[in-house]
């Protein structure tokens, strides 16, 4: 059974909206220039973003998406605890996810959103 969640994805560079909801940065490093006061994060969950071997393979490379798409599934797969916590989020209310790249179509949150959605 599909769950149905109200998620959104964005960069965390972009300024906090009122209907984001829960925001929640799913990047494993800090991203760069971000005070944490400016992010309004309500949970910074590095542990569910993808592994350092697996985000430095990818580089953000267009070419090796649809690979880093099937490597980070199988990781979310071998990561519960990590999803449940946003699925619990989910279930209390509007979740966004942030990120940092400066791609907007090829990172780690719009795939973890497709995944959830999945669910």
């Amino acid at each position: 059974m599909t769950r149905t969640f109200t998620l959104r994805v964005r960069r965390i560079y972009d300024p906090p909206d009122p209907d984001d909801g829960a925001r929640v940065l799913v990047d494993r490093l800090w991203p760069r220039g971000v005070g944490k006061d400016r992010a309004h994060l309500t949970l910074w969950l590095k542990e569910i973003a993808p592994s350092g071997e697996l985000r430095k393979w990818f580089g953000h490379d267009p070419a090796r998406w649809n690979d880093f798409q099937q490597r980070y599934r199988a990781e979310l797969d071998a990561n519960p605890s990590a999803v449940d916590r946003i699925v619990t989020l989910a279930g209390q209310g509007p979740v966004t996810l942030l990120y940092a790249a400066k791609d907007t179509q090829h990172n780690e949150a719009v795939v973890l959103a497709a995944y959830l959605r999945g669910l």
